[in-house]
């Protein structure tokens, strides 16, 4: 029986359901404050003028996903209709039939893994929108909280993941305490983070991956409060959070631009993470299509890596880089939750964008469409690849961006793209 998502919504005492984004890369040494890899990346591009990057929808690896690993948490909610973690497996289970337990660190990844080890990424990023922690005082007030047991971090790792952005709605959903362990923890893993620090110094420098060649992929992480989160979450001074960015703001790119200054040599690829928007809808509001375009512009940002919605929203090409303002989720525990299934959620893609090094310009980008099943990512049916073309190129038209899929099978970005400089 397929539950109503807007009837258990608001029994749960809130508005929306929020995902993850998961990306996977070469395990590298835990390091301090800066956090530098020196190995990223599990191999070279197919060709060696370009660096590849993985990029997906976020990737929430807590809650009920949590609770099929080998050391689930404890299950315990503070929800005001769901007391238990496992109740989402349950619903999940009504829907797509039996989930193992007691899984090993890959389960969650299914089909991707295969794809990620054909397609040998340089850098691995995902936005990971839980807290990696064990603690039980959840943030007061926050109708949902996910969190998955440091125990399991080993599914990050399974993945080969570089980088975890962390600036978004859920980092903290356990407070202080909550995010301290889960920095601790991927560290430990080997996990460079972005986004979210024990003070705002730490919150706002990026994670720094060297690639062949001799370039770096440099990470900033940021969270709108278009996308929910707490006032009190930002990093200030000396207080603990995430790294804030209100596109709604003209000093926007301002903000970005002073803390990139410096940062970038030549060579390096620089990403920007940005946790936005409400979570349905294609249509780009115009306070993020001029904050993206502004960052390309004036702050010489390469990639946009926009994500929040909870389905793939349209992709831009403006001044030959790349903005995704929306990817949709990768993993959650969302199965048999009804009311948006207009937007087809469980659907999404493993975004694999080829860039120039010297110049941050995109040459490819391929996207390989997945599907969300039995709290795992498996490879997208023949008729559910055709629906993502389609919407795609239909919500991309109006930025010039379509997509074909080419004589190997795969879906692939075409671009009209937007000159440099280009106004709303």
């Amino acid at each position: 029986m397929r539950q109503d998502r807007r009837r258990f919504l608001a029994q749960s005492g809130s508005a929306v359901l929020f995902g993850l984004s998961a990306a996977a890369g070469a395990n590298t040494p835990a390091t301090a404050p800066g956090r530098v890899s020196s190995t990223a990346g599990v191999a070279a591009s197919i060709s060696p003028q370009t660096v590849r990057l993985f990029l997906c929808g976020d990737v929430m690896t807590g809650r009920g996903v949590d609770q099929i690993m080998r050391h689930p948490g404890d299950p315990a909610l503070h929800e005001s209709f769901v007391r238990s973690a496992t109740e989402y497996v349950a619903i999940a289970e009504q829907a797509s039939g039996p989930i193992p337990r007691r899984v090993d660190p890959s389960y969650i990844w299914g089909d991707a893994l295969g794809e990620l080890d054909r397609s040998r990424p340089d850098v691995r990023i995902v936005n990971l929108e839980t807290a990696v922690t064990a603690a039980n005082e959840p943030w007061p007030g926050k109708g949902i909280h996910y969190r998955m047991h440091p125990s399991n971090v080993d599914c990050l790792s399974a993945a080969k993941i570089d980088c975890c952005a962390l600036a978004n709605n859920h980092v903290l959903d356990w407070g202080h305490e909550g995010l301290r362990e889960t920095i601790s923890t991927l560290r430990a893993a080997g996990i460079l983070t972005a986004g979210a620090g024990a003070d705002e110094t730490e919150a706002r420098v990026p994670a720094v991956m060297a690639v062949r060649g001799g370039g770096r992929i440099l990470v900033f992480a940021y969270a709108s409060p278009s996308s929910g989160i707490p006032p009190r979450w930002a990093a200030r001074g000396r207080q603990a959070g995430v790294s804030v960015l209100d596109e709604s703001q003209p000093t926007a790119v301002n903000q970005v631009l002073r803390e990139l200054r410096g940062a970038k040599r030549p060579g390096d690829v620089l990403v920007v993470s940005i946790h936005w928007g409400g979570n349905w809808g294609y249509e780009v509001p115009r306070d993020q299509q001029r904050l993206a375009r502004g960052l390309v512009d004036e702050a010489g940002v390469d990639v946009v890596f926009g994500h929040s919605s909870h389905h793939p929203r349209p992709v831009e090409v403006h001044g030959g880089k790349l903005i995704l303002y929306g990817c949709g989720d990768f993993l959650n525990d969302y199965e048999g939750i009804g009311g948006h299934e207009g937007y087809r959620p469980e659907l999404g893609f493993v975004y694999l964008p080829d860039l120039d090094p010297a110049s941050g310009r995109l040459q490819r980008l391929v996207l390989v469409p997945t599907c969300i099943r039995g709290f795992r990512v498996n490879r997208a049916r023949a008729g559910d690849a055709g629906w993502l073309q389609e919407m795609m190129t239909r919500e991309g038209r109006a930025l010039g961006t379509r997509i074909e899929m080419t004589a190997t099978g795969e879906l692939e970005l075409r671009w009209e793209q937007t000159p440099a400089g280009a106004k709303i």
